[in-house]
């Protein structure tokens, strides 16, 4: 049996990760971060995972796991890709940061809203006596577009604009078990599972 330590301080998170992980990987357990927040200071989804992932296993010396994601819109060059949360600057508000990015959305036809969830999971194993710190990680896209309108009142930030590939409805109108299911952290847990498997 492994024991990881998941490098956030939200709950739900912890929740999700261990339902998928534990049905997938035998013998997984996962438990909540206690230490210091880490300053994310990278510039990619996948540095600023490291970052937490490589404090969570310094704090407590055990094996841990981080994830980055956001928002990656095409006409906005990838924006607010690293920035997802605090795109409208502090503090933090889903709804400023949707309302933004329609502003900045509002001349785009709707054949060039092209977007993008992504989400980089990082694992790491702290070095031991016999072996040196080993890390890796993974990335995950859940591929849609963006709508003129918010929809629905399931999901948080930008989930109300968001319709993923191949769905008529935006993903905050989606079941949350239909959601969970097809998400860009969904498909990065499954990367996460095999590698763990593996």
């Amino acid at each position: 049996m492994t024991t990881f330590v998941l490098a956030t301080h939200n709950q739900h998170k912890v929740d999700e990760f261990r339902g998928i992980l534990s049905l997938e990987v035998p013998g997984f357990e996962l438990i909540t971060y206690d230490g210091p927040e880490p300053v994310e200071d990278g510039e990619s989804f996948e540095a600023n995972a490291l970052i937490k992932a490589r404090a969570a296993a310094e704090h407590t010396g055990m094996p841990a796991m981080a994830d980055d994601s956001g928002l990656a819109v095409d006409a906005l060059q990838g924006a607010p890709g690293i920035f997802s949360a605090r795109w409208a600057g502090e503090p933090k508000s889903d709804e400023r940061n949707l309302a933004l990015v329609l502003e900045q959305l509002e001349q785009v036809p709707h054949g060039q809203r092209g977007a993008a969830y992504v989400c980089v999971i990082a694992v790491v194993y702290p070095a031991t006596e016999t072996s040196p710190a080993t890390e890796f990680t993974v990335e995950a896209r859940w591929s849609g577009h963006l709508v003129h309108e918010p929809k629905g009142s399931n999901g948080f930030g930008y989930d109300p604009i968001f319709v993923p590939e191949g769905s008529d409805k935006t993903s905050a109108e989606l079941e949350p078990a239909q959601k969970n299911a097809l998400s860009h952290r969904a498909r990065a847990l499954a990367l996460v599972a095999e590698q763990l498997k593996g």
